[in-house]
């Protein structure tokens, strides 16, 4: 079965996947880890500074169960949990099912 895919204006084909959030910091190598993966396998996802946009911190918290650090990485209404814990999906195999609509 062929894949469906998005074309971008910045002429990349983009594959179409559940949503994508990603809650960073500017100076955070896990979130630019985290960030490099997703880009890597051509997954466009949301990000959400929290240094910039304070506010949504408090947001971040409450929906990864009292989780402060980042990355904070959605994939749907799921939490996926921090940057180990997509790369350990990755490893086991996971993380491309949970990435398909």
């Amino acid at each position: 079965m062929r894949k469906s895919v998005q074309y971008t204006t910045s002429n990349q084909w983009i594959k179409n996947v559940a949503k994508v959030e990603i809650y960073t910091a500017p100076l955070c190598e896990f979130c630019h880890r985290a960030k490099r993966l997703f880009s890597q396998k051509n997954v466009e996802f949301t990000e959400v500074d929290v240094i910039i946009q304070p506010e949504q911190k408090k947001l971040m918290v409450t929906r990864a169960n009292g989780a402060t650090s980042v990355p904070q990485i959605f994939i749907g209404d799921q939490h996926v949990g921090g940057c180990d814990d997509l790369f350990a999906l990755e490893a086991a195999g996971k993380l491309d099912p949970m990435l398909e609509r």
